[in-house]
C-alpha cells in the first residue's frame, strides 16, 4: 500500500503591527488591491472588488500588481496602499 504524506503549510505566527483602532472609515470606502500576479489571481480580485462595490459606497480603488508572485511587494507598495487605502484585499489564485 502507498503512503500518503500531507503538509500542513502552518508557520509559527510571527510578531505583527498592532492594527490601527483609530482609523475611521469615511461615507465611502478607499480600496486598496495587492495583486500577487499569480495566474488569474487578477480575474479573483476583481470580482470581490465588484463584490465590496455591490455592498459598500467605493469611492477609489488602488490596484497595485507584484511584478513576481515569488518575491514581497516592494516597500513603496506597501506604504503607498497604507496611504491611499482604508482597506486593502490581497488574494491567490491559480
Amino acid at each position: 500500500m502507498a503512503k500518503i504524506f500531507l503538509v500542513a503549510p502552518d508557520a509559527p505566527m510571527e510578531k505583527v503591527a498592532q492594527l490601527k483602532t483609530d482609523r475611521k472609515l469615511g461615507s465611502a470606502i478607499r480600496l486598496g488591491v495587492l495583486d500577487n500576479s499569480k495566474g488569474n489571481a487578477d480575474h479573483l480580485l476583481n470580482m470581490i472588488v465588484e463584490g465590496v462595490k455591490q455592498e459598500f459606497k467605493v469611492d477609489t480603488v488602488l490596484i497595485r500588481r507584484k511584478p513576481t508572485s515569488s518575491r514581497p511587494a516592494t516597500d513603496a507598495m506597501l506604504d503607498e496602499l497604507e496611504k491611499e487605502a482604508d482597506i486593502v484585499v490581497s488574494a491567490m489564485a491559480d
